[in-house]
């Protein structure tokens, strides 16, 4: 990215917080009254002589401060705001650099003074508050072009010789602060930019961690944060659906208002001890939550993990459940299915489009043991496999077995175990 389209959205950040933004803002034009106050100052005490351009410079300067902050008040997003206001910044540098020059002679006597080095080097930091290296460099580029512009003139004026003037102390010294303000100048420039640039770069990386949120569980986005492979791969794992029954005659006749908080507060339930047993919540799929239990990072007890989760499911349930119903809101049952077997699972790569998904028969068992559920009666049923794999997870439940269950969509019947 460059520095130019870095800054422009630098600024676009800073837009999505208003008040912090305005405030910024409104901040940075204290330093141009800084630099009023320096040139009143001057002026008061004499330091130069009393100059017309002096007096003009003080008015027109203090004009243009009050105006600035009433831009910046009113409209702190023009994009014409601030390179129109660092170009009568540098005017007023340069006014500054012409009063030094027009007093006589390059001498001691007529040196810059402190206080015009301090107008100087305030408005380049005020330069450098827009965030904007572009703005900087055109900035110090004018002022810096300007300043060594008035100097050749004060010595063209002065009559001394190429060679001469390079040999004069009084023009060494000149040439030495114009050379300073342009390295600290380049120095601003390079550390506006770098910033802006880092901004940037957590800004996307905030945006894509956003937006993997939006499709990953939060167990794949950090594993994906943290720049592990999370290539497509063949594993063993636990899959479980859980999805409200009758949901769809519900929502034929449910409010907005009603729809909202059901999917809301069951997707919450769900999501919330899924993750408590060290699940990620593959997809919402509507009505229905998909979880997976081995995958990104496998673990021994996937298996004793998911069938806990899930018999905490079926009491989690039917306490909101119960509760809707108390409460005088629609209230639906929910049916649960838990498989357990070898699936692809990882980030499908298909074009611009990369997606994290997991494949596979154990997937399509799943979601039929969850519709079987609603079949035989039961909030619950688990295949033998899975069942049989979790070692210490629903050893004290009455469970009902069923051999040999025809599943839906699939050739080869599968013994069951539910609640």
């Amino acid at each position: 990215m460059s520095a130019h389209s870095a800054a422009h959205h630098a600024a676009s950040i800073a837009a999505s917080s208003p008040g912090s933004a305005r405030a910024r803002a409104v901040g940075s034009e204290l330093l141009r009254f800084a630099a009023v106050t320096v040139l009143a100052g001057n002026f008061v005490l004499g330091t130069y002589q009393r100059h017309p351009v002096h007096t003009a410079l003080i008015g027109g300067y203090l004009a243009v401060t009050l105006l600035s902050l009433a831009v910046t008040i009113h409209k702190p997003y023009a994009r014409w705001r601030q390179p129109l206001f660092a170009l009568a910044d540098a005017v007023a540098i340069l006014l500054i650099l012409y009063m030094h020059a027009a007093q006589g002679p390059l001498d001691h006597g007529h040196s810059l003074t402190p206080p015009g080095l301090v107008v100087i080097f305030v408005l380049l930091i005020n330069a450098a508050l827009t965030s904007d290296p572009k703005l900087v460099a055109w900035f110090s580029g004018v002022v810096f072009a300007g300043w060594v512009a008035i100097i050749a003139a004060a010595v063209a004026l002065s009559g001394l010789g190429v060679f001469d003037a390079l040999s004069d102390a009084d023009v060494q010294r000149e040439l030495g602060l114009a050379l300073s303000f342009g390295v600290t100048a380049l120095a601003v420039y390079v550390i506006v930019r770098e910033n802006v640039e880092r901004a940037t770069e957590a800004e996307v990386a905030r945006r894509r961690g956003s937006n993997l949120a939006r499709f990953f569980s939060p167990v794949v986005v950090e594993q994906l944060a943290d720049g592990d492979d999370v290539q497509l791969e063949r594993r063993r794992i636990a899959v479980m659906f859980v999805d409200l029954r009758g949901f769809t005659t519900f929502a034929e006749s449910a409010t907005s208002e009603q729809l909202r908080h059901m999917l809301s507060e069951f997707r919450d339930i769900v999501s919330g001890v899924v993750v408590r047993h060290g699940g990620a919540v593959d997809k919402y799929l509507g009505d229905g939550v998909m979880a997976v239990f081995g995958h990104p990072r496998p673990r021994e007890d996937d298996a004793d993990r998911a069938l806990a989760c899930a018999l905490e499911l079926v009491d989690e349930l039917d306490r909101w459940r119960k509760g809707e119903e108390a409460a005088g809101r629609p209230a639906l049952k929910a049916g649960i299915g838990l498989h357990a077997g070898t699936a692809m699972a990882g980030v499908l790569e298909a074009g611009c489009h990369s997606e994290y998904t997991v494949l596979g028969d154990v997937v399509n068992v799943a979601q039929r043991l969850q519709a079987v559920s609603k079949t035989v009666g039961a909030t619950l049923v688990v295949s033998q496999d899975l069942k049989s794999g979790a070692k210490a997870a629903g050893a004290a439940v009455d469970w009902l077995d069923a051999r040999s269950v025809a599943i839906p969509g699939r050739t080869l019947p599968l013994d069951i175990a539910y609640v």
